[in-house]
């Protein structure tokens, strides 16, 4: 007999034919009846496959009783009770570092696309305006001030591309980063205040929920743009959607939103604005490398093996 395991959300092909090959794999997203679903096979499922977005809520656990390991595929953990999980002595594992460079590669992206308006200028040609109508200059990315909020393993990749491009760099932590060679500041309004561009790469959960809010909005200015690639929570989004309308910052580049996948319609308006579905790593080769991350801690959980990425 397999072990029985719950797939919360479809995964690449070839990394749920290797979970069919392992495990009986009960794929939630396709039960017409999820609660009758989980009635059925909860006491016999030992694993939960999950994205870092989507999670594993706590009704979920609850339902499986002899649950043993929560494999997330992805780096967030917010989408997780991560007591709870201890506290049913449940194993919690991520796929750190193989993500980092595609999330940095988009943060960087999505500066560019909306420092030039690149969608814009997209649809500008599209339209057939180009030799009739005249588009606003854009802004310059190079030498720019930049604040990056997180210096985590992906705000560190977004500072060294962006060393390219002459940026003056600084950032804000909870505490100092050892041997970080930009400028620490101490406060996330003062950072904003003294960037013309914020990307946003913290972690989510509660302890950053709404973070980038009015007054550092505001701090930002009117010329100031914002990049969001970590958790929509992280901004209050509807102080972010009143600072675009009024013209308080100048635009935003948004990967990440605080209701996925519902978007402020008030967004879908603003040429100033560069919107993305979740997708910052979202290339065939990371979700790949993920996808046998999550395969590896499952692999190493039922053999009593040290897992190679654990959270808990």
């Amino acid at each position: 007999m397999k072990t029985e395991i719950i797939l919360v959300e479809p995964m690449m092909s070839a990394i749920e034919a290797a979970l069919d090959e392992a495990y009986t794999v009960h794929r939630l997203a396709q039960a017409p009846d999820c609660a009758a679903l989980l009635a059925e096979v909860g006491p016999r499922v030992r694993a939960i496959v999950t994205g870092g977005g989507t999670g594993a809520s706590r009704e979920l656990v609850e339902a499986l009783p002899n649950l043993g390991i929560i494999g997330i595929n992805g780096v967030g953990t917010d989408a997780v009770d991560l007591e709870h999980a201890r506290s049913r002595n449940v194993r919690v594992t991520n796929t750190p570092d193989v993500l980092t460079e595609d999330v940095a590669d988009l943060a960087i992206g999505l500066m560019i696309a909306t420092s030039r308006m690149l969608a814009m200028g997209d649809r500008f040609v599209r339209a057939g305006r180009w030799g009739k109508d005249k588009m606003p200059l854009a802004r310059k990315i190079s030498g720019k001030r930049l604040g990056i909020f997180g210096l985590g393993r992906i705000g560190r990749a977004i500072a060294e591309r962006a060393q390219g491009f002459g940026m003056e760099i600084s950032y804000h932590n909870r505490r100092p980063v050892e041997g970080a060679p930009w400028s620490y500041v101490g406060s996330l309004e003062e950072l904003a205040r003294g960037c013309d561009i914020l990307i946003v790469s913290t972690t989510g959960g509660a302890g950053t929920r709404n973070m980038v809010g009015r007054a550092v909005l505001d701090a930002l200015g009117p010329d100031g743009i914002l990049v969001n690639v970590a958790r929509g929570t992280v901004v209050d989004e509807p102080e972010l959607v009143a600072a675009l309308t009024e013209g308080r910052i100048g635009g935003a580049g948004l990967d990440v939103f605080a209701d996925e996948p519902k978007v402020p319609e008030a967004l879908f308006a603003l040429d100033n604005v560069v919107l993305q579905p979740h997708v910052a790593s979202a290339t065939v080769e990371t979700r790949m490398d993920m996808g046998n991350l999550v395969l590896a801690n499952l692999k190493a959980f039922f053999a009593g093996e040290p897992l190679p990425t654990a959270v808990v």
